[in-house]
Parts: C-alpha cells; structure tokens; sequence
C-alpha cells in the first residue's frame, strides 16, 4: 500500500496511515464521495506535545522540503512539499501539513485530515462541497460541518474552507492549493 519511506522519528505516523487510510475511505462512503474524482491537496497531521511536533518536522524535513511556516489561529503551522508523494486512498498527495499543538486537543495523534481542491469561486465553495455529499450524509448523526477562512499573515487569495468531520476523520474543501496560497504571499 505504502512504498514511501518514512523515517524513525516518524514510526508512529507510519503505522498510523493504515488506519487513517482505512477511515478516510470509510468516511468518504458514508458522505458518498468518491475521493478519485477530486484533486486531494494535502494531509494533514495532529500532535499534543511540542516535542512531538519537533520530532515529526524533523522526520519530514528527512523527506521533503519545507515551503513554508506561517502563523495561523495563533500557532506555527509548518508545510512540506514531500521528494516521493504518498499513496493514500488512491490518491498520490506530496503535501503535508504540521500544526504545532494549540488550544485544543485532538481525540487523537496523527493523521488527521485530508483537503481537497475545489476549483471555482471562493463565494460559492460551502455550496458546491455540500452538493457532492450525498443527500443522507447530511443527516446522519455523528457527522458535522464547520466554515471557516484561516488566514496566514501576508495571503492575498481568499481561502475558505468546509470542513466535513465525523470526529475522528475529517475532510476539508478549498479553493486553492496550499501551494497556491503560499505563492500568493510572496507575490
């Protein structure tokens, strides 16, 4: 399934992806999203603990370059761009997010989301992500939806996202690339 290598410090995230991995399409049935039919843009890590934090960006500076660390909701948020992209879910993503730990606490360390590029108009992206769920996804307990607009410092495109949780998995939606959005800060 995996073929990419993942470092020592980064064990727990590697025998943490079949899991994640194994969610995310369970979730992605649920919503009745078929994650091959969207641009997934990166996946997203969690941590408690600084030192986690500090251990697993010294893991992925081991594979990949970092592009770009910004403060977002008052917290270093670190991207990098990966030199062997990942498989997950038959998806190939080469991005991967890692938020230092912040106010809140994650029911889990890990993996935790993954975002995917819906092209269009920022105004109108809540009602084209909601029109790709299937209509029972919208009322099935356990599963909620969130906007919001995070915003690093410098960022010209405006970036709203939906996001999609069950509390353990979540998916996001926005407008542009990660890497899009930190091209625009240099612009």
């Amino acid at each position: 399934m995996m073929q990419t290598h993942f470092p020592v410090e980064l064990d727990d995230l590697k025998q943490d992806m079949v899991r994640f991995e194994q969610s995310l399409m369970n979730f992605s049935e649920r919503l009745g999203i078929n994650l091959a039919e969207h641009e997934a843009d990166h996946v997203a890590v969690r941590c408690h603990q600084f030192a986690t934090a500090e251990r697993w960006k010294s893991g992925l500076l081991q594979m990949g370059t970092q592009f770009s660390e910004a403060m977002i909701n008052g917290r270093p948020i670190c991207l990098f761009k990966l030199h062997q992209p990942l498989n997950l879910a038959g998806w190939q993503i080469d991005v991967i997010e890692l938020p230092w730990p912040g106010e809140k606490l994650y029911r889990h360390e890990g993996w935790e989301h993954v975002e995917i590029v819906l092209r269009g108009e920022p105004e109108t992206l809540g009602m084209r992500a909601m029109a790709l769920l299937s209509d029972d996804a919208l009322t099935q307990p356990g599963i909620s939806f969130k906007t919001s607009a995070p915003k690093g410092e410098n960022e010209r495109l405006p970036n709203p996202t939906l996001a999609v949780t069950d509390g353990q998995t979540t998916i996001k939606f926005h407008p542009w690339r990660l890497e899009e959005i930190v091209a625009s800060e240099q612009a």
